[in-house]
């Protein structure tokens, strides 16, 4: 349910919790989790309609807001016991560090202001001995949020994690496609650092456990898994559990942290942007120096699990499409999230768009679960090439390229990311609209209906549209337009030919226009 008055969350008879970054990987598998346990949840988003779909949606509050609005921020702390702070400025570029130091400050302030009895914060695990001005960019600010909330008026629990094993995290991801796609690897030196990882089950476990900390408590806890492995170690580990030869890896001392992230991202789907900062605080060791937090979440038979089990139950979990969030849940850093230009909102420019309409022999439903299962493994019905050709470009300017793929392979939700678009609406049945995340001189989307005509018959309707940034924009979107009839005309011809299981029914037409609106 989607509220904004800051009433007490109306769900449950436990303690109100607040949720940040419900959206990501962590936060939206830690809703469940607390609705789970008896707790109230309220989550705190900046597009609350991205957790229209999930399955808890209708069992939690979601409040519009962002962590550096202290306006927004007071409201959604009214009636909370526990917030919970799971936001990070990761991959952001420039000035994250005072961005994550003002939004810490804010959460801080306006939990003390609205009586939060805790604060619970999920951070990264420092190397010991290191002096902080040596850590990565990324994992010092990480240190300094925690130490900010841990210097609030509020009693704070700060988690603090290194590599989380899970179906969907970025770690997981890159680990397994450099696994899977390289069995000779030349490798930075890093792949040697020891690392202690951590099965997701065990973080959502101690995230939940926090919860209930006596207020005497006000401290940071190193979160591991009981082994200690070097990056080689774990790749050879999930060879092994993923039935792989094994790997030859073959470290090198040249590769920067920045080179090695630019080799992260050709091979793997994670982008450099993101991968950078996973690889910068790979470069020391990070170790739990304690397992104290076991005084207050204690540990039971087989918990916290290992890293083969841990490996073992994500990949089973991604072979069998049960992958709930991913890394890329969450939206990218500096990608588009304007509304559509035809919204009332919208008050003028110019507008680009390429229609097609076909005629189909087949069902609105058969229609829609072609629709549906576009993208990933299943491509995108149209030149392939053409598509591969323009991931990479994009993966070459900094861009997310065409390699995120689909959390499910059937069916999409409000949110989810697809290859290098994110899904910004879902009429099921009906309409499929995508915003694209690539990098471009202006603002794209695509849409694809599945409805019936005046005479009854199942139309697939496909519109293409480009909002254009300045002449460059302009100027792009008449340097691609040659190449449409190709590319989104074979596009819709193919989707109707596998709605009929082969065969299409009358052919359809398509125009070409630009629009000033």
């Amino acid at each position: 349910m989607v509220s904004g008055d800051g009433a007490a969350p109306r769900t449950g008879p436990g303690p109100a919790c607040l949720v940040t970054g419900a959206t990501g990987y962590i936060g939206g598998r830690l809703v469940p989790e607390l609705l789970a346990a008896g707790y109230r949840v309220r989550c705190l988003a900046r597009s609350p309609g991205k957790l229209r779909d999930h399955p808890w949606a209708e069992r939690a509050e979601v409040v519009r807001g962002d962590v550096t609005d202290e306006a927004s921020v007071r409201a959604a702390m009214q009636g909370i016991d526990v917030a919970y702070y799971l936001v990070h400025a990761l991959g952001t570029g420039s000035g994250f560090e005072a961005t994550d130091r003002k939004a810490a400050r804010v959460f801080g302030e306006q939990a003390a202001a609205a009586g939060v009895r805790r604060i619970v914060y999920l951070g990264g695990l420092t190397p010991q001995d290191v002096p902080e001005r040596e850590l990565s960019p990324h994992l010092r600010s990480r240190a300094e949020v925690g130490r900010i909330l841990l210097d609030s008026a509020v009693p704070a629990t700060v988690l603090r994690a290194a590599v989380i094993i899970g179906s969907g995290s970025a770690s997981f991801e890159m680990l397994r496609y450099l696994t899977e796609r390289l069995p000779v690897m030349v490798t930075p030196r890093w792949v040697r650092t020891r690392i202690q990882p951590i099965g997701v089950r065990d973080v959502l476990r101690y995230l939940v456990g926090s919860a209930a900390m006596p207020p005497e408590v006000n401290r940071a806890f190193d979160i591991g898994g009981p082994d200690v492995l070097t990056y080689v170690e774990m790749m050879r580990r999930y060879a092994k559990v993923a039935g792989l030869p094994r790997r030859l890896i073959v470290p090198v001392p040249v590769l920067t942290p920045r080179l090695s992230s630019l080799w992260v991202g050709l091979v793997t789907p994670v982008p450099g942007a993101i991968a950078r900062p996973l690889t910068e605080s790979l470069r020391h060791e990070v170790i739990c120096r304690e397992h104290d937090i076991a005084r207050y979440v204690p540990d039971r038979p087989g918990r916290p699990v290992a890293c083969d089990t841990a490996l073992e139950l994500a990949l089973r979990r991604v072979r069998d499409a049960q992958v709930t969030t991913r890394w890329s849940s969450a939206a990218v850093p500096g990608a588009p999230s304007d509304p559509l230009p035809t919204d009332p909102e919208w008050a003028g420019g110019s507008l680009y768009t390429d229609q097609r309409e076909l005629t189909v022999n087949a069902s609105p439903e058969a229609l829609w679960r072609v629709i549906e299962g576009i993208g990933g493994d299943n491509g995108w019905y149209s030149f392939p090439l053409a598509w591969a050709v323009r991931g990479w470009l994009d993966r070459l300017i900094g861009g997310v390229g065409l390699r995120r793929g689909r959390r499910d392979p059937h069916r999409l939700r409000v949110g989810d990311s697809l290859d290098f678009w994110r899904v910004e609406e879902i009429e099921p049945g009906r309409l499929l609209r995508l915003r694209a995340e690539m990098r471009l001189p202006g603002l794209a989307w695509l849409e694809m209906r599945a409805e019936r005509d005046e005479a009854g018959r199942t139309c697939y309707r496909q519109r293409a549209l480009f909002h254009p940034r300045g002449l460059l924009g302009h100027a792009y979107w008449w340097s691609v337009s040659p190449f449409h009839t190709v590319v989104f005309g074979g596009m819709a011809r193919n989707i109707a030919l596998a709605a009929t299981g082969g065969t299409t029914g009358r052919g359809g037409h398509g125009t070409h226009r630009a629009v000033q609106e």
